[in-house]
């Protein structure tokens, strides 16, 4: 310890020494600062460290793509789930956005990223697969038809009424000529979160099964466009309170039972200017704000004076409007095994039996798909016309 406190006074006395040391250090340092190649070098070193800082913390292709969590309890239970179930759901990185209005912006390159398929082994650039052929006949005009839009928020296109009356839950609605047989619908909900789930119900499923899109999807055109040129109909989900919330949070734009007419209005015309193509509305949720007169009759007045229908999943069975509706007796697939979704669609086509129409309602599982399509192949043969959800909305 004594020779560590020692160096105290002889500090003063090798000072004169350090100070001849930095001078010359000092001289040497301005000499290569006026020096105009190593200040050019240095300037560009700089440059190079900046721009590799930028691009670490800006160059996440996917950092502002709006992104939506769910949760298999808020759209269904599990009870009796199949292998495969997982597959209907969106895959969550690491490094994806929150999402937050502020980040969410209308789709740009609508369908370019779902349409490449992977590389093949010993290629050197990835191919793109043709989708199955369409039937001659099937497919639906392409969206926008003229006169049925306005620009909207964020430059999308907004549902209107065209100058002769017409309406978009008129002109995008699957055209349906009854057969006197009794009918049953249905709807398929949850696309556009996954594209290996949405391309199998829009491929394989038959063009009368109406198809419902979240609006938070990336590339929310093309898949309507998709889903139009396969013959299916299509409905645009509105996330909407439950009573749980904000424990169980349907995202940015939920419509809220209690907020003014004017929030409730500026919000559902964000969702509908996501897209163009959907003849209606169909609720995401919604327990508590389907409940609210007030809140109902907001949502209901922006329906009517924008030409749509809505179509809600059984929980707004009780409310009529001058607009046209339909409301599900069932959702199919609440228990996702092969068996007990074959029985509720069972159930689903005695009701239309006894009643003459019916309509359900399931979402875009693996099990669920499979099942609608080796079930609907053979209704006709027992005597039931397979209708869009449209031909059963009636004002």
């Amino acid at each position: 310890m004594a020779a560590v406190f020692s160096r105290k006074p002889a500090y003063s006395a090798a000072a004169p020494a350090v100070d001849a040391g930095g001078g010359d250090l000092r001289a040497r340092l301005m000499a290569a600062a006026t020096n105009p190649y190593i200040s050019a070098s240095a300037a560009a070193f700089l440059f190079l460290l900046s721009l590799a800082v930028l691009v670490l913390i800006t160059g996440d292709p996917k950092a502002g793509a709006p992104i939506i969590r769910l949760s298999l309890s808020d759209i269904g239970a599990t009870k009796g789930a199949p292998d495969g179930w997982r597959e209907a759901l969106a895959p969550e990185g690491a490094e994806e956005a929150p999402l937050l209005p502020g980040a969410m912006d209308l789709s740009d390159h609508p369908f370019a990223r779902h349409a490449a398929a992977p590389e093949l082994e010993g290629e050197g650039e990835a191919v793109e697969l043709a989708a199955p052929p369409v039937p001659t006949g099937v497919a639906l005009a392409q969206a926008p038809l003229p006169g049925l839009s306005a620009p909207g928020p964020g430059g999308g296109p907004l549902p209107v009424i065209a100058p002769d009356g017409r309406t978009v839950a008129e002109a995008y609605a699957r055209p349906f000529t009854p057969d006197g047989r009794p009918r049953v619908a249905l709807v398929i909900g949850g696309l556009g979160l996954n594209a290996q789930t949405t391309r199998a119900a829009i491929e394989t499923l038959p063009p009368e099964i109406t198809l419902s899109f979240a609006p938070y999807s990336e590339g929310l055109q093309g898949w309507i466009d998709l889903a139009r040129s396969h013959g299916h109909e299509v409905l645009l989900e509105t996330p909407m309170e439950p009573n749980d919330y904000p424990a169980n949070d349907p995202g940015p734009y939920t419509l809220i039972a209690a907020n003014r007419p004017d929030e409730t209005v500026r919000k559902l015309e964000w969702l509908m200017s996501r897209a163009t193509g959907y003849f209606g509305l169909t609720n995401y949720l919604g327990s508590k704000f389907l409940a609210s007169d007030p809140a109902m009759a907001t949502f209901t007045t922006a329906l009517k004076a924008r030409g749509l229908a809505f179509v809600d999943d059984g929980a707004a069975a009780r409310r009529g409007g001058p607009i046209p509706r339909a409301s599900a007796e069932r959702g199919i697939d609440d228990d996702l095994s092969g068996e007990a979704i074959q029985a509720q669609l069972g159930a689903l086509e005695a009701g239309a039996g006894a009643r003459g129409q019916a309509l359900g309602v399931g979402f875009a599982y693996p099990v669920t798909i499979s099942q609608v399509r080796n079930w609907a192949g053979g209704l006709s043969a027992r005597g039931v016309q397979l209708a869009p959800a449209s031909a059963i909305a009636k004002r």
